[in-house]
């Protein structure tokens, strides 16, 4: 009885937090330019959109393929762990990219070793 209740409401939900998380990956993939994707030494655009695609795909219709739903999100995460920040830096976004930081500043501004 109380399996009854996680396969007909936890589950789905988070098939859909699954999905979601595919299509915001494949979407930032998509907006990416080609180029950062080299100079960030990545893989390459194609790569990240066919694996995302297929994500996307099987989240969406195949959701009885646990195996490939679990592959798919461990590909959305390294994307967005690994490769979204590398390309938000060759590409002049995120922190330090346009107010020219550098590689000893903090959160709050440079650290000076206490001088």
């Amino acid at each position: 009885m109380l399996m009854d209740g996680f396969d007909r409401g936890v589950l789905p939900l988070f098939g859909y937090a699954m999905l979601l998380l595919a299509v915001a990956a494949f979407v930032v993939a998509l907006l990416a330019r080609e180029d950062a994707y080299r100079a960030a030494d990545k893989q390459t655009k194609t790569f990240w959109l066919v694996i995302l695609g297929i994500t996307v795909l099987v989240d969406a219709f195949l959701p009885q393929m646990l195996f490939l739903q679990i592959a798919g999100l461990v590909a959305t995460i390294v994307f967005f762990v690994d490769v979204r920040p590398a390309l938000k830096q060759v590409s002049g976004g995120g922190r330090g990219g346009r107010r020219g930081g550098s590689s000893s500043d903090g959160p709050y501004g440079p650290y000076n070793g206490g001088r």
